[in-house]
Formats: C-alpha cells, structure tokens, sequence
C-alpha cells in the first residue's frame, strides 16, 4: 500500500490490513453523489473501504 502523509506535519501512516481477510488495504478514490472525488482505503477482498485518514483537520495524501 502506498503510505499517507500529513502535508501539514509531515507524519506519516505505513500499511493497513482488512481486519477480516489480512490483506494490505490499497488506495482508491470514489466519487461522490455531488461529483466530489474522496480517497479511500479498500480491501482488495472485496470486504469494504474506509475514508482515507486524516491528520491535522485535513485529509491526508497518498503518492500513488
């Protein structure tokens, strides 16, 4: 999984696994219902997706 860092603080997250399966969590985008693109993090399992986190208030990026 490519990691996230905080553009405000510099810190940063590594991988993240399903808690289901064990598989590393890859990064994604979905586009909401107002045509918003969100990043997330999902199960390449097929178990589900999470926001991508957050630090300092804002989103933090992913360099894919």
């Amino acid at each position: 999984m490519a990691g996230y860092t905080c553009n405000k603080c510099g810190m940063s997250i590594g991988s993240m696994t399903c808690g289901k399966c064990g598989k590393e969590l890859k990064h994604g985008t979905i586009t909401t219902a107002d045509g918003k693109s969100v990043h997330v993090s999902e199960c390449p399992g097929g178990h589900g997706k999470v926001k991508s986190p957050m630090c300092c208030g804002q989103d933090m990026a992913c360099a894919v």
